[in-house]
C-alpha cells in the first residue's frame, strides 16, 4: 500500500521513509539535536513519507538516538500521522517484558503510528555492555526474546503469571533487523518482515533477500514477505552541492570510527581517510543516492530492483539540518517524478 497523498504530498511509487540516528553534528548540542529530528520528522509527514525510525546506540559522541523509546515520545506528540518506530532496538539490551511495556505505552499515547524494529547487535563495544549491565552472551536468546516480547504484546504471555501492562493486546507490528542469514532466516521463520542495512553494511543485501524470500513462512502478522532496504541519500539543488555534502559526511564519519573522541579539523578528517579511513567509510557508503533529484530518483529506482525491496528506508547523509530537511523534500519529489 502507498502512502496517501494530500495537497502537500508527493504520490510514491515504493513505501519511502527516514532512519534517523539524531546525529550531533560538530559544535552542536543534544538538545538542537533532538529539535531538528522533529523537524526532520515533520517534513516527512509533510511529504508523505511512511515512517521514521530511530536506532539504538551508546556511548557514542555523535549519536543522540540512545533512548529511542524517549524520542519517540517526543516525536509523536509533534506530529499527527506519520508512523514512527524504532530501527531498532538493541533487544539483548534489555528484558522483553521492558520492551513490551515502554512500547505498549507509546501504543496508548499514539494509536496505530508505532512500530517496533529488533536488532541483535548489542549496538555497543563490550565496556558499554558492561555499564548496561548485560551479560554478553544474551544475544544468544535473541530468538526467544522476540518470541516472548512478541506473546507479550499479544496478550499471550509466555512468563506465567505476568504480563505487560501497557502493551498486552497491542499487536504491535514487529520487523526483524539484519545485515546477515541470521536476521534473514529468523524473520522467515516467524513470519515476519525483515529489514537490511544496506546503508552501512551492504555486503550480504541480495543473499539475504533471496533466502528471506524462498523462506518465508506466513504468520498472524504477516501473509507474504515484506522487505525494506536501507539506503544513504544525499540530494541537493545541484550536483556539486551534493558532492560537497558528500564529502563533509565521509569526514564526520571518519572522526566518529577513527577519531577516538577527539574534535577534529576538517584536515585532520581528510588525513584520517587518506591513512585508510576511506576504505571503511566508502564501503559503507556502498549504497548512496548523492546529487540532484533527478540523479537520486533514478538511482533508487535501481536500487530497490537490486534489493527487491518493497519499501527503502534513507539514511539522509547531510552533515546539516538544513541539508537534511532539503533532502527530505528534494528526495519526495524526485520519487514523485519517478512515478510519473
Amino acid at each position: 500500500m502507498f502512502p496517501e497523498t494530500d495537497g502537500k504530498s508527493f504520490p510514491m511509487r515504493i513505501p519511502l521513509s527516514i532512519l534517523d540516528l539524531a546525529p550531533i553534528a560538530r559544535g552542536a548540542t543534544t538538545g538542537s539535536s533532538i529539535a531538528a529530528s522533529v523537524a526532520l520528522a515533520q517534513r516527512a509527514e509533510e511529504h508523505g513519507y511512511e515512517r521514521v525510525w530511530y536506532a539504538e546506540h551508546h556511548n557514542m559522541p555523535s549519536i543522540a538516538s540512545s533512548a529511542t523509546s524517549v524520542l519517540i515520545a517526543h516525536v509523536g506528540a509533534q506530529t499527527s500521522r506519520i508512523r514512527l518506530g524504532a530501527g531498532g532496538v538493541m533487544l539483548p539490551n534489555h528484558s522483553p517484558l521492558t520492551i513490551a511495556e515502554q512500547f505498549g505505552t507509546l501504543d496508548a499515547m499514539y494509536p496505530g503510528r508505532i512500530d517496533l524494529g529488533l536488532g541483535r547487535a548489542p549496538g555497543s563495544d563490550q565496556n558499554t555492555m558492561y555499564a548496561l549491565r548485560r551479560d554478553p552472551m544474551s544475544a544468544d536468546s535473541f530468538p526467544q526474546d522476540v518470541l516472548e516480547l512478541q506473546a507479550y504484546l499479544a496478550g499471550e504471555t509466555r512468563v506465567p503469571g505476568v504480563d505487560a501492562i501497557p502493551g498486552k493486546g497491542s499487536r504491535i507490528p514487529l520487523y526483524i533487523l539484519g545485515s546477515s542469514m541470521f536476521g534473514a532466516t529468523l524473520a522467515a521463520a516467524l513470519g515476519l518482515p525483515y529489514a537490511f542495512a544496506s546503508h552501512f553494511a551492504p555486503a550480504m543485501l541480495e543473499s539475504a533477500v533471496a533466502t528471506y524470500r524462498r523462506e518465508f513462512k506466513p504468520s498472524q502478522q504477516l501473509d507474504q514477505p515484506y522487505v525494506i532496504a536501507g539506503v544513504n541519500v544525499i540530494a541537493a539543488d545541484s550536483s556539486a552541492q551534493a558532492q560537497e555534502q558528500l564529502q563533509e559526511s565521509r569526514r564526520v564519519r571518519a572522526i566518529a570510527l577513527f577519531g577516538r573522541g577527539q574534535a577534529l579539523s576538517d584536515d585532520q578528517a581528510d588525513e584520517l581517510l587518506a591513512q585508510g579511513a576511506a576504505h571503511h567509510v566508502d564501503q559503507m557508503l556502498t549504497y548512496a543516492a548523492v546529487g540532484a533529484p533527478a540523479e537520486v530518483g533514478e538511482y533508487l529506482d535501481g536500487f530497490r530492483k537490486i534489493a527487491d525491496a518493497d519499501e527503502l528506508i534513507v539514511a539522509h547523509q547531510s552533515p546539516t539540518t538544513e541539508g537534511r530537511l532539503r533532502s527530505v523534500t528534494l528526495l519526495a519529489e524526485a520519487m514523485a517524478a519517478v512515478a510519473a
